[in-house]
């Protein structure tokens, strides 16, 4: 039987960040809550996507290339499949 990995503090933080960012897409997406209100302001976006984001790029900093670089990968490979090179 394989041991299983143990899941380290790095990765239940990038989790916990993707997951406040999904949830608060969720939340703008859905209008449960306003992205501005005259009494908050933009604060309510703030805290829903900007917030996770940041926090997301401070634990993972290379995020953002590796996401590029994967979705390059794919469209290249979608337009080469299609033209039959």
């Amino acid at each position: 039987m394989r041991p299983q990995p143990v899941p380290s503090p790095q990765h239940s933080r990038l989790f916990a960040a993707a997951l406040w960012l999904g949830l608060g897409s969720l939340l703008l997406l859905t209008t449960l809550v306003p992205a501005h209100t005259a009494l908050l302001g933009w604060t309510p976006a703030f805290w829903l996507l900007a917030a996770p984001l940041f926090v997301l790029l401070a634990l993972e900093p290379g995020l953002p290339r590796r996401w590029l670089r994967r979705r390059r990968l794919h469209v290249v490979h979608t337009v080469h499949g299609a033209t039959g090179y």
